[in-house]
């Protein structure tokens, strides 16, 4: 079953996927949530209510388009470049993230968006 997610902020709109992992799960079964964004560097990241631990998919850096959820700040967050404490052209979360999905659409539009917008993450489908 793939878990298709509509992403959306103001008038713009994304598509990802949740893999079938116990975290990924946890944050479909979760949907819909809305809330208040945050931005540190190329990575958009906000509070959800899922509480999980590291699992066997985390990862110190990332690429571009994961989606991953970061267990010491209960945050679901979206990669689409370099942070802060990257190192080059890497993409390193501020601690280890567990890797819960993928951008389907062109993650580096996520650009556009700005700190303190709303955000939606909503169910496209269940098929």
């Amino acid at each position: 079953m793939k878990r298709i997610i509509r992403i959306s902020v103001e008038n713009l709109t994304w598509e990802g996927e949740l893999f079938d992992t116990e975290c990924g799960r946890a944050i479909w079964n979760s949907l819909p949530i809305s809330t208040t964004l945050n931005t540190w560097g190329d990575e958009i990241y906000f509070t959800i209510p899922v509480h999980q631990e590291l699992d066997e998919t985390a990862k110190e850096v990332v690429d571009i388009g994961d989606l991953g959820y970061w267990p010491q700040g209960s945050a679901f967050c979206i990669f689409f470049g370099p942070t802060p404490i990257s190192e080059g052209n890497e993409i390193r979360p501020a601690s280890a993230v567990n890797i819960i999905g993928k951008v389907i659409d062109n993650p580096v539009t996520f650009r556009n968006v700005s700190s303190g917008s709303k955000i939606t993450l909503e169910r496209k489908e269940d098929a």
